[in-house]
C-alpha cells in the first residue's frame, strides 16, 4: 500500500506543479507522475535536511505539500538549465 500511496501523491504533486509553472507544459499523466515522484523524492530529502518534515508531519496534506514543492523545484531546474541541453518536452 505504501508504494501505491507514493504513486498517487506523486501524480497529484506533479499535476499541481505543472499547473503552477508559467511554462507551457506538455505531456499527460505519465509525465506528471514522473515529475511528481522525482519531486517527492527531492522534496522529502530537502524537507528532512531542513527539518520542515517535522513541522508538516507525515500525513496526506504534509506529504502532498512537500512533494509539490519538490516537483516545482524539479520543473524550475529543468526549464532554467536543462531544457535546451536535453531536448525533452515534459
Amino acid at each position: 500500500m505504501g508504494f501505491l500511496y507514493w504513486l498517487v501523491i506523486g501524480l497529484g504533486a506533479g499535476s499541481i506543479a505543472k499547473a503552477l509553472t508559467p511554462q507551457d507544459e506538455k505531456g499527460g499523466w505519465i509525465s506528471s507522475l514522473i515529475v511528481g515522484v522525482i519531486g517527492a523524492y527531492v522534496g522529502g530529502f530537502l524537507a528532512g535536511i531542513t527539518g520542515i518534515r517535522y513541522i508538516l508531519g507525515s500525513g496526506l496534506l504534509g506529504s502532498l505539500i512537500v512533494a509539490t514543492a519538490g516537483a516545482f523545484l524539479v520543473l524550475y531546474i529543468y526549464h532554467k538549465y536543462l531544457k535546451d541541453k536535453l531536448n525533452v518536452n515534459l
